[in-house]
């Protein structure tokens, strides 16, 4: 069985999609299609424009998204995917990729999402951490014990978690985690503290976007952040997607369900090859591919 999975923020690279753009029709209609539904020129940024530009997070998350999805259309011709996710901003991609969601409505959803947590970032300065080799019960254990917000925010591999939380909160837990026998407890170059109770104000303006929203049962099962678990009935795929922002990303769990539930070959779809990576941490022997291209 055949899954297609969708990276999130951090993947972007300038000149991602070009080909795509320049060789596919269709492609060059979508692309086109968003800088009128965004009402800029995000085309201009992704192909030509400087690392600075891409890393603000209300062009970053749309960028990889379209990335993604429209790779995954023009892929798509030729075959469809048994199931699906995406870490993070990947699964609106996921979710369009499985047709639950139209690529306009999508990318709608996905520009609110960022402007939201751009937003939230600006009013409460934090941030997060990559623990690495620690056991993930140590990890919550240590971060329960910090005085302040810092939560378990990315499940990536076995060995691999990332923190989020309040600056304070984080530099108190990696000391701890650093203590605690951490190979490294490394601060990223992020704006904020994703997927912690510190994004409630995005979850809560995010909400009411995604109830509006028009979603379809997928054509496959979207194995989801929030609890790792297939689902196709759109009113449970509304209620995680909207859970998403403040609980963490179970990308481990997910890899694992889908490996349970028989996938034999997995396709990274959109910039970048970080699920590549993370997939192969979980199971060395399983097929992984990256496509940035047809």
């Amino acid at each position: 069985m055949h899954a297609f999975v969708f990276p999130g923020q951090g993947a972007q690279f300038i000149g991602m999609g070009k080909d795509l753009y320049d060789n596919v029709p269709m492609a060059k209609e979508m692309f086109d299609k968003a800088d009128e539904i965004l009402g800029f020129k995000i085309t201009d940024i992704m192909f030509s424009g400087t690392a600075e530009q891409l890393k603000q997070t209300k062009v970053t998350q749309p960028a990889i998204f379209l990335h993604s999805v429209i790779l995954a259309k023009a892929i798509g011709e030729q075959f469809k995917p048994d199931m699906v996710a995406g870490h993070s901003l990947g699964e609106f991609s996921a979710l369009v990729a499985a047709g639950a969601l139209s690529f306009e409505d999508g990318l709608k959803l996905v520009s609110k999402r960022a402007q939201a947590m751009q937003k939230a970032c600006e009013a409460n300065p934090s941030t997060m951490a990559a623990i690495i080799g620690l056991d993930d019960k140590i990890v919550e254990d240590v971060c329960a014990s910090i005085d302040g917000v810092v939560v378990a925010a990315n499940y990536n591999c076995p060995g691999q978690l990332v923190i989020s939380g309040s600056n304070e909160a984080i530099d108190a837990a990696c000391a701890k985690l650093t203590e605690a026998g951490a190979k490294r407890a490394l601060k990223l170059n992020v704006g904020g503290a994703f997927h912690s109770p510190l994004m409630e104000p995005a979850r809560v303006e995010l909400e009411a976007a995604i109830k509006a929203a028009p979603f379809q049962k997928p054509i496959c099962p979207v194995y989801q952040n929030v609890d790792a678990k297939p689902h196709t009935d759109p009113e449970t795929i509304k209620a995680n997607l909207i859970a998403q922002l403040t609980a963490p990303v179970r990308w481990t769990q997910i890899v694992r369900n889908m490996l349970a539930d028989g996938a034999t070959e997995f396709t990274e779809l959109g910039p970048g090859s970080v699920l590549q990576g993370l997939i192969k941490k979980v199971n060395r022997e399983v097929v992984c591919e990256s496509k940035q291209s047809i």
